[in-house]
């Protein structure tokens, strides 16, 4: 009999947030694996417990990995918490996860508080379609390159930045995506809670004029659909005509080059 490994997302600033749910798998669990002792040692408390601790942060993921599947084996429940938020969303615990259902270990979650989402509501900006990129790499010309994939996507961004490089990030997505409007998310569910909401131009004198600490989310519209280029794609149909094309393979032909529907070509260069 293997034992049970429990996902829980925790309190993301507010430990009043924690669910009743969260306090009952966390009571259940033989160990907690977390980021930060200190931090859930403080969490554990406010809800009345008192766990066995084991570290599974970044720096140690595949021992620690390891020495959890030794316990779920052994058939203990094994509860993973970060530090806040979710585990495997930008933070720890995505090995686990793989390793554990390879080994037909049972995996339940307990949902919470979310960065990510919270940010995204806050923003002002269109909540769906929307894409999660995380953290974007440290070095700029990785960045730059990460950042530069997403240029194109018509879907909200979701980020999260770091406050020592965040005049950076901000510069490089002022470069790669262009100036566009956003909303920056700071200390969620805290007591200092606050969200800039601008253009990334603006967003990026305001936290160079008064810097920002804490943990940040950035939520950035996504890039806007270029308008049909009518005219051009009339020019195009009409030039493949003189050519001797058939209408309605000129009218494919110049629709496929500009993104104009076909039928609205087909009847302009018809006769309407």
């Amino acid at each position: 009999m293997t034992g049970k490994l429990l996902l829980l997302a925790s309190p993301i600033g507010n430990l009043a947030d924690a669910s009743p749910r969260l306090r009952e798998a966390l009571a259940a669990a033989d160990v907690v694996a977390c980021e930060d002792t200190r931090r859930t040692a403080k969490l554990l408390a406010s809800l009345g417990l008192k766990k066995s601790l084991l570290i599974y942060a970044d720096h140690n993921e595949a021992e620690a990995a390891r020495r959890v599947m030794r316990r779920l084996r052994a058939g203990e429940t094994v509860a993973l918490l970060t530090d806040g938020g979710t585990p495997l969303v930008a933070d720890p615990g995505y090995p686990l996860l793989q390793k554990a259902l390879e080994a037909d270990v049972e995996v339940d979650f307990i949902p919470g508080p979310s960065a990510a989402l919270a940010g995204l509501v806050l923003s002002g900006l269109p909540p769906y379609p929307y894409l999660f990129l995380g953290y974007a790499p440290r070095r700029r010309a990785e960045r730059l390159r990460f950042l530069e994939k997403y240029a194109s996507r018509e879907a909200t961004l979701v980020l999260f930045l770091t406050p020592h490089r965040l005049g950076a990030e901000l510069a490089d997505l002022i470069e790669a995506w262009g100036d566009r409007p956003a909303a920056l998310a700071r200390e969620l569910t805290k007591v200092h809670q606050e969200v800039v909401r601008g253009k990334l131009s603006e967003i990026r004198a305001e936290v160079e004029a008064r810097p920002r600490k804490g943990e940040m989310t950035l939520v950035v519209a996504g890039a806007e659909t270029p308008e049909p280029d009518q005219a051009a794609a009339l020019r195009l149909a009409r030039d493949l005509l003189a050519e001797g094309l058939p209408p309605a393979r000129a009218a494919a032909v110049a629709a496929r080059a500009f993104g104009v529907p076909k039928t609205y070509i087909y009847r302009e260069i018809r006769g309407g």
